[in-house]
């Protein structure tokens, strides 16, 4: 197992997540617990890019529940109908937010956050099992290349679900 990343110096996000992939894929190979691996991939996402938020919210019964994340405390439990996260999750699709305070229901775990991504992450059978949140204390701090790279790592996790 690798103990460092490897990180190209350059600004250029895609190149940064076109060599970020392997590595977290490398990272989880093998590794059959599932907070371990959440947890890894939370920590090479915030090494790699400095966000000032990345972390995993789980599917249990009928809320999204904090799980392993790197940054400032959050909130623990967010309900399917609130915030940028319950909208992923219940719209199954990844939602780019350049500005947090434009989102209608935007729920503030830190005022410090100003623009967010969140990607749903599915298993096998095709539902939702959680979601990759992570969030910039810059406005408009998120492209195309963030929402490229960050479902290519949630396919990598969906093949690690049982």
């Amino acid at each position: 197992m690798a103990e460092s990343l490897l990180i190209p110096q350059t600004t250029d996000r895609a190149a940064i997540y076109e060599s970020l992939v392997p590595q977290i894929e490398a990272l989880i190979d093998g590794e059959t617990d599932g907070t371990a691996n959440l947890a890894n991939i939370a920590a090479a996402l915030k090494e790699a890019f400095g966000f000032f938020w990345v972390g995993f919210y789980l599917k249990k019964e009928n809320q999204l529940v904090l799980g392993p994340f790197q940054g400032p405390i959050a909130c623990t439990r967010i309900n399917f109908d609130k915030g940028v996260c319950g909208a992923a999750y219940t719209r199954q699709e990844t939602i780019l937010v350049p500005d947090v305070e434009q989102f209608p229901g935007h729920i503030a775990c830190s005022s410090a956050s100003k623009s967010e991504v969140v990607v749903p992450i599915f298993d096998r059978s095709g539902n939702v099992a959680m979601v990759l949140d992570v969030d910039s204390d810059l406005l408009d701090d998120f492209s195309q290349a963030d929402v490229d790279g960050l479902e290519t790592i949630g396919e990598l996790i969906t093949a690690t679900l049982d």
